[in-house]
């Protein structure tokens, strides 16, 4: 084949490539599945556990049996806006950040695993 007829070959099919083209729109589709799935599946999951967490230590009162950050198990003494008093054992008494409250323990401590 000589030139001008390879060059009109080309630019006969040049047309027909751009048509069978995916809309733009398309490409982002899989960008914003993958969003929706990191929102549902990681985030939203997250705030609502930090929301709990939060109604909890707004409800924290005197006497709640708590588990610091830490892992201490410790009675609540007193509690103030941002810090708590806790007595991890008889006569040894902390101040804590009302935040690194882990989890309140239920009265009667936790159920066995095994029950």
């Amino acid at each position: 084949m000589n030139g001008p007829a390879m060059l009109s070959l080309l630019s006969a099919a040049a047309p027909v490539a751009a048509a069978t083209e995916p809309p733009a729109y398309l490409q982002f589709l899989p960008l914003v599945a993958m969003a929706g799935v990191f929102y549902f599946l990681i985030l939203r999951p997250q705030m609502r556990r930090q929301k709990d967490h939060q109604t909890k230590l707004s409800a924290l009162q005197k006497g709640d049996q708590v588990v610091t950050a830490g892992g201490l198990l410790a009675k609540v003494i007193k509690v103030d806006e941002n810090t708590v008093d806790l007595e991890l054992a008889p006569n040894v008494r902390v101040k804590a950040v009302k935040s690194t409250i882990g989890d309140i323990v239920p009265p009667g401590g936790a159920a066995a695993a095994n029950d």
